[in-house]
């Protein structure tokens, strides 16, 4: 098994410095998620900055913007606007009434109830809700997203399980002991992670005679070993 910080400052060396994404606090960083759906981070970004400068990021200001300004926003991040607009509404509706406009206050409960917190609005899950608060600068532990949970499955650490959230724990499970405890260190490899695994890790055909971290692949090994006895 690799040491995890040799892995993290390798995919740091390769990549440089990650860029988070340009949401902050808790509140943009809902929208940011539900933003569009299956699209790449650029376009993402498009309706990100589109919400911020045609209609503002904040729960009043979206709550209070006709469908005439959200739909074509909402068009641009891909299949089935109107739910997106809904959502969009949905998650200025329970920050404007739960807290009272303002879902930063989250971060100044324990852990366990921010997370529950934000595992109210729509799409957000405990990895989801994981990543937010690491996001913000607060942890239990590495949050993870598809593609870094990919890439540290393929260097050993967790299992494949029947479903997302028993694999994700697995994981996690794995890396506890050689965690770093800051936050922002772990904020850096959740995000080298994520850019490994959306650029050479791929779901489909990873580009592992590209990979930094390669020699100490299980899953690089095994397919090396593979087509060397293949032949091809």
């Amino acid at each position: 098994m690799p040491e995890f910080s040799r892995i993290i400052a390798r995919l740091k060396k390769h990549y440089g410095k990650p860029e988070a994404p340009p949401a902050k606090g808790p509140f943009e960083l809902v929208l940011w998620e539900n933003a569009c759906y299956l699209l790449p981070d650029q376009r993402r970004r498009e309706v990100f900055e589109a919400l911020r400068d045609q209609v503002g990021l904040n729960a009043a200001a979206i709550d209070a913007a006709s469908d005439k300004l959200l739909l074509p926003i909402a068009r641009r991040g891909g299949m089935r606007p109107e739910m997106r607009v809904f959502r969009w509404r949905q998650i200025a509706a329970i920050t404007l009434h739960q807290y009272a406009g303002n879902l930063d206050s989250i971060l100044k409960m324990p852990y366990a109830k921010a997370k529950k917190a934000l595992k109210q609005f729509t799409t957000i899950g405990d990895p989801g809700a994981e990543k937010i608060l690491l996001l913000c600068g607060i942890s239990r532990g590495l949050a993870l997203e598809s593609n870094g949970l990919r890439v540290l499955l393929r260097l050993g650490w967790g299992r494949t399980q029947r479903n997302y959230g028993a694999t994700y724990r697995s994981v996690q499970e794995a890396l506890k002991p050689e965690l770093p405890t800051s936050p922002e260190r772990l904020k850096e490899a959740h995000l080298l992670l994520r850019i490994h695994g959306k650029t050479l890790c791929k779901d489909k055909a990873p580009l592992c005679h590209e990979c930094p971290i390669s020699a100490d692949c299980a899953y690089a090994q095994t397919t090396a070993a593979t087509f060397m006895r293949n032949g091809s």
